[in-house]
């Protein structure tokens, strides 16, 4: 069966250490003969249990960023912990989940099996049944118990991002790493996926970290948002999210969200213009 937390204290969370945490991160990669900095300077602080997301320009080193959470990359300076471990401990222990924008499913296996492989490799004293028993679990709380024999040539893009999702949560990762998983769907799909994976988190407990350039989409979901801008690519403002929850479609009504709304556009169209003197 499925276990369910209880609602997320995210104040109380606040006051713990963090569960991922940079101070002074900087990345940088050599590109044609020169060295570009991705990331300079970054200090951030993701509480245990909680829902944030980076937004910003394109090539504010967002993702960056998420590869680093992942051990993806490797600083060129400053430090990074997830739950008190380097990135690449963290993810050889399972605590880090994955998700990215192609939902990279097997064409050729089953929804189940396609869920259920990760872990069958990762774990292979588990044993296949008891693989596919998790894999079902989690089809199940992403609402797709009812597709396990389909392929993935027989889903729609929404059904395959929730089965990616479902994939990542197999392994049971204390951590789920989203790396602007919905960019290819369509608005309505968009949003229905967004609500769906609210209810996840809120079931679940797990900290989720997710880039997005919906600023819609961070506000509803997020416990924080860290906008991130250019010149240097580096964190501009952090800004807590206090609508009630559980939310829902009602949340767009409330007039904080317009005034988050209208705060996050004006950052992220300086950051746009800024990356326009940059041409």
């Amino acid at each position: 069966m499925v276990a369910l937390a209880r609602p997320i204290d995210v104040a109380g969370a606040a006051r713990a250490a963090p569960h991922l945490g940079a101070s002074g991160l900087s990345i940088a990669y050599a590109a044609r003969g020169r060295r570009q900095t991705v990331l300079h300077d970054v200090d951030i602080e993701i509480p245990r249990g909680a829902f944030v997301s980076l937004i910003g320009a394109s090539g504010c080193g967002k993702s960056t960023l998420l590869k680093a959470f992942a051990g993806l990359v490797e600083p060129a300076a400053g430090t990074i912990e997830v739950a008190g471990l380097t990135p690449r401990e963290a993810v050889k222990r399972r605590l880090v989940g994955l998700v990215f924008q192609d939902a990279t499913l097997l064409p050729w296996k089953s929804l189940l099996d396609n869920t259920s492989f990760l872990l069958e490799i990762a774990d292979k004293a588990l044993g296949r049944r008891a693989a596919r028993a998790r894999a079902h679990d989690m089809l199940r709380l992403v609402g797709l118990e009812g597709a396990a024999d389909k392929r993935p040539g027989q889903l729609s893009g929404g059904m395959r991002q929730r089965a990616a999702i479902a994939r990542a949560l197999t392994l049971d990762p204390e951590i789920l790493l989203m790396d602007e998983p919905f960019g290819a769907l369509d608005a309505i799909t968009r949003e229905a996926m967004s609500l769906s994976l609210l209810d996840i988190w809120e079931r679940t407990g797990k900290t989720i970290v997710l880039v997005t350039h919906s600023i819609d989409e961070a506000i509803l979901l997020s416990s924080e948002v860290h906008v991130m801008g250019l010149r240097p690519a580096r964190i501009v403002e952090t800004l807590a999210v206090e609508l009630p929850r559980p939310r829902g479609e009602q949340s767009y009504g409330d007039p904080r969200f317009g005034v988050l709304e209208q705060r996050l556009r004006a950052q992220l169209l300086h950051s746009h213009a800024h990356r326009g003197d940059e041409r």
